[in-house]
């Protein structure tokens, strides 16, 4: 396996922490409303590379989050007259719902800011007794230029920043960089704290939430969209440095941004498809397909055309797929579990390369078209046809996407088999009525 990692700008080869194991957390939803298309790109993008991890022996502890107290989830609540914890549940509830029907993988954990407030709230008095973060009338900021290692990660320069950093003139802190850590508040859900009534800045909530789930060790991979990239995971790092005195992570990756039609997708803007409704529109897994048709942190431009594309790639795959399977249902063929070795290898080196899905798709492509080969050979190798039934659905598998499974009644077969024999017996007008019946029920 071989992966970008954003903090070295460079392609590595992937080295566990724990041989045949990967610990990896991805940062989840804010949730004050439902995710848009583009939010939905992490999630079908890191549930794939945990499977591309599975199909190569590798156990795979993987970690999201949601964070359910942020300032704008409270200022929906307002605006809805009901509780912050209402907003939250229902837009976790959502987004669950847009995983699940995305086809991806249980998490091994999705913990929640709201029950991790007590270890937050003690990770911080550790920063502020180690002397990364200082108390300001009831606030909390981390000092970042306490950390040297503060830009590594998105490779700026602390002095570069400072300049371009708005100052305000009753800002309580040192340095223009600092950032919350605890936030003073009378206004919405708040806990208590030795700084008083408040709650966490969005910073640290992931910082614990790692902790929490991989037992204070450094992880192998953090994922997300590469506009967290800083300030949040930088300044998750500067925390990590704080308390344990090394880097989160060892790969960091993010997956590039979705533009609507050249523009970038993003509810500040207005220019949002909701996941939800092109799940609805397009069916799971095209989606999927369009996500993963181009490399994971190459801009994907969501348009008319691409999704179309999309569409008529995988509908060809789909019906040649429904066609094979058709063909050994009807005439009683043999079947194996088999995998072509080769094919699937080919396939399978392409995603272990920095999941390089152009050249994945372009062996799904090749193995389909031998599988349309293999259908209209006569006489047909049963076994053959078999195994690249097989291979094909492995492949798609490890992308997350799964057709629904042919289903032929006996009556199916009765007026499949009679169809044929018509044909035989140049009996046309009978054939066509046979042949009206499979049509109408999509078997031929």
């Amino acid at each position: 396996m071989r992966l970008y990692n954003s903090k070295t700008l460079k392609v590595e080869e992937f080295i566990p922490i724990k041989e045949n194991e990967v610990s990896m957390y991805v940062c989840g939803p804010t949730v004050y409303n439902h995710i848009h298309i583009g939010n939905a790109r992490p999630i079908v993008v890191f549930d794939t590379l945990r499977r591309v991890f599975e199909a190569s022996n590798y156990k795979v502890n993987f970690v999201s989050n949601f964070t359910d107290v942020d300032d704008r989830i409270i200022q929906k609540a307002k605006e809805e007259g009901i509780s912050e914890t209402e907003i939250a549940n229902r837009y976790m509830k959502a987004y669950n719902e847009v995983r699940h029907s995305l086809n991806t993988l249980e998490l091994s954990a999705a913990p929640q800011v709201t029950q991790t407030m007590e270890e937050i709230i003690k990770a911080i008095q550790d920063m502020v007794d180690r002397g990364y973060a200082y108390e300001a009338d009831g606030d909390v900021y981390f000092s970042v230029q306490k950390v040297k290692e503060y830009g590594e990660l998105s490779h700026q320069n602390i002095a570069d920043l400072q300049v371009g950093a708005r100052v305000d003139e009753n800002d309580k802190k040192e340095n223009p960089l600092d950032f919350a850590l605890w936030k003073k508040t009378d206004e919405g859900i708040q806990w208590d704290s030795p700084w008083g009534k408040g709650r966490p800045g969005w910073h640290t909530e992931c910082v614990v939430m790692i902790d929490n789930e991989f037992k204070h060790q450094k992880i192998d991979i953090h994922g997300g969209g590469k506009d967290l990239k800083f300030p949040h995971h930088e300044n998750e790092v500067a925390q990590c440095f704080a308390l344990h005195d090394h880097d989160l992570a060892n790969y960091w990756l993010h997956n590039g941004m979705l533009n609507f039609d050249g523009e970038k997708m993003s509810k500040s803007i207005g220019n949002v498809v909701w996941a939800k409704d092109v799940i609805e529109m397009l069916g799971s897994n095209v989606v999927r397909w369009f996500l993963l048709s181009v490399r994971y942190r190459d801009t994907l431009n969501y348009n008319e055309q691409t999704l179309e594309t999309a569409k008529t790639e995988l509908s060809k795959i789909q019906t040649s797929l429904r066609q094979a399977q058709l063909k050994v249902v009807f005439n009683n063929l043999s079947t194996n579990n088999d995998v072509n070795a080769d094919m699937f290898t080919r396939f399978l080196e392409a995603m272990s390369d920095d999941m390089n899905t152009p050249n994945a798709y372009a062996e799904i492509f090749e193995t389909n078209k031998q599988l349309n080969q293999e259908v209209r050979k006569n006489p047909l190798d049963e076994a053959r046809l078999s195994m690249l039934i097989n291979t094909l659905e492995k492949m798609l598998d490890i992308l997350g996407i799964k057709f629904e499974e042919v289903v032929v009644s006996e009556e199916d077969k009765e007026n499949y088999r009679l169809w044929n024999e018509a044909k035989v017996n140049k009996d046309f007008e009978t054939a066509d009525a046979y042949r009206a019946k499979l049509i109408e029920k999509n078997l031929i």
